[in-house]
C-alpha cells in the first residue's frame, strides 16, 4: 500500500472518529432535555400538579388563616365542580384534535329541558329528567355527525351549533327563569346534587381533620365521573382509539380503527356529560335560567389547556383536566382573599393559558 493510500485511510478514520465524538457530544448535551421531554410527554399531569402545589403554598402565605381552611377549600371545590365536569367533556374532544365551543350551551339547554318540562309543563320527572340527558346526547351526536360526514373543522361546526343551541334554548324557555321555590316544590330531585354533606357531623364520625369540610353530591359525582372516564381512556379499546385518532388519524385508519365512528361516539358522549353537568348546575344554582353560564365554554377549554392536554390531540388526561380546573379555582380564590381586584384574576388565568400552550409547543417541537 502506498503512503498516499495509507494517509488517506488514516485521515478518513480520523474524520469518522471526529464525527462520532461530535455526535456523542450532541447526544450528551441533549440528553437531559430529551429526558425531560419524554417525562412530560408520558406524564402530562406533572406540570399542572406542580403549579397547583405552588399556588397553594403561595396563597397560604399571602392569605394566612383564610386560604388553607377546610371551609374555604370546600368552597373552591364546589366552585370548580361544574367547570370540571364540562372540561371532562371538552377533554374527550380535544384528545381527538377537535374542540367544542357549544358545551356550555348544551348544558344550559338541558337545564331548560329538565326544568321547564317538569315544572312548567307538568311532565313527570321520570320522563323529564331522562329527556334532558337524551337532548344532551343528541346535541353532541349532531356535532359529531356534521364534523365527520361533512368533513368540516370542529371549530366552525361547533361555532355554528353554538348559535343553533342558543336559539333552541331561547325558543323553548321563552326567556323565562324558573325559580328555586318552584323547582323545590315540583321536582326537588333536580336540586339533589346541591345537597351539602358536613363530614364532621353528617357521617357520624368525629374526626378532627374532617371538621369544617363541606362537600356536595355534585362534587362527589364529579370525582366519580373522573374515575370512570380515566379508566375508560386508559384501560379500554375505545380509550386507545380516542388517543390514536387524535395523535395520527391516518395511522389509526391504517390500523383498522373506524375514525368516523370513534369521533361520533366521542362527541355524543361529551354531549351526555354536558347533560349530567346540567343536573349539577341546577343543584348548584337552585334555579333554571336560559341566560346563565355564558362563559362556561371558554372556562372548560381553559381548564383542559392548563391541565396539560395538547390542543393538537393525542396527549392528555382527565386527572390533568381536574387539576387545571382546580388551578383556576385556587388562583381566583387566592387572589380574591389576598385583596386583589378581579381584573388580576383574569390576567393571571390568561398568563397560565399562554404558559401552558407554550410548554405544549416546546414538547412537540423537541420531540419532532
Amino acid at each position: 500500500m502506498s503512503d498516499d493510500a495509507a494517509g488517506s485511510q488514516t485521515a478518513e478514520r480520523g474524520l469518522k472518529s471526529a464525527d462520532v465524538a461530535v455526535a456523542n457530544f450532541d447526544e450528551d448535551r441533549k440528553g437531559p432535555v430529551r429526558a425531560l421531554q419524554g417525562l412530560l410527554h408520558e406524564y402530562p399531569t406533572i406540570i399542572p400538579l406542580i403549579v397547583l402545589l405552588v399556588g397553594i403554598v403561595i396563597f397560604a402565605f399571602a392569605a394566612p388563616g383564610r386560604f388553607l381552611t377546610p371551609l374555604n377549600l370546600s368552597i373552591v371545590l364546589q366552585q370548580v365542580t361544574i367547570v370540571g365536569i364540562l372540561a371532562m367533556a371538552q377533554t374527550l374532544i380535544i384528545l381527538t384534535a377537535g374542540i367544542d365551543l357549544s358545551v356550555g350551551l348544551i348544558m344550559i339547554l338541558c337545564t331548560v329541558v329538565m326544568g321547564r318540562t317538569s315544572v312548567v309543563l307538568g311532565v313527570p320527572l321520570w320522563v323529564a329528567f331522562p329527556l334532558g340527558l337524551v337532548v344532551g346526547f343528541l346535541c353532541g351526536a349532531l356535532n359529531g355527525l356534521i364534523v365527520t360526514l361533512l368533513r368540516l373543522p370542529p371549530f366552525i361546526v361547533t361555532l355554528g351549533t353554538l348559535s343553533i343551541f342558543g336559539a333552541l334554548n331561547t325558543l323553548y324557555s321563552r326567556s323565562e327563569t324558573i325559580r328555586q321555590q318552584d323547582i323545590q316544590a315540583v321536582a326537588p330531585f333536580l336540586q339533589w346534587t346541591g345537597t351539602t354533606i358536613r363530614l364532621w357531623s353528617d357521617l357520624g364520625v368525629e374526626l378532627p381533620f374532617l371538621r369544617g369540610w363541606v362537600l356536595t353530591y355534585g362534587s362527589l359525582l364529579m370525582v366519580a365521573m373522573a374515575i370512570v372516564l380515566s379508566y375508560v381512556l386508559a384501560r379500554t379499546a375505545f380509550g386507545r382509539h380516542v388517543y390514536a385518532v387524535g395523535d395520527d388519524p391516518d395511522s389509526a385508519r391504517l390500523a383498522g380503527i373506524n375514525s368516523t365512528r370513534t369521533l361520533i361516539a366521542v362527541y355524543a358522549f361529551a354531549g351526555f356529560i354536558c347533560a349530567v353537568a346540567s343536573w349539577v348546575f341546577i343543584g348548584r344554582v337552585g334555579s333554571v335560567s336560559p341566560n346563565a353560564g355564558l362563559t362556561l365554554n371558554l372556562d372548560s377549554i381553559t381548564a383542559v389547556v392548563i391541565g396539560g392536554t395538547s390542543l393538537f390531540g393525542g396527549r392528555g388526561s382527565i386527572v390533568g383536566t381536574l387539576l387545571g380546573a382546580l388551578i383556576v379555582g385556587v388562583f381566583r380564590n387566592g387572589l380574591a382573599l389576598s385583596g386583589l381586584d378581579v381584573v388580576w384574576q383574569d390576567f393571571t388565568v390568561g398568563v397560565l393559558i399562554i404558559v401552558a400552550v407554550t410548554i405544549d409547543q416546546w414538547i412537540r417541537r423537541i420531540s419532532a
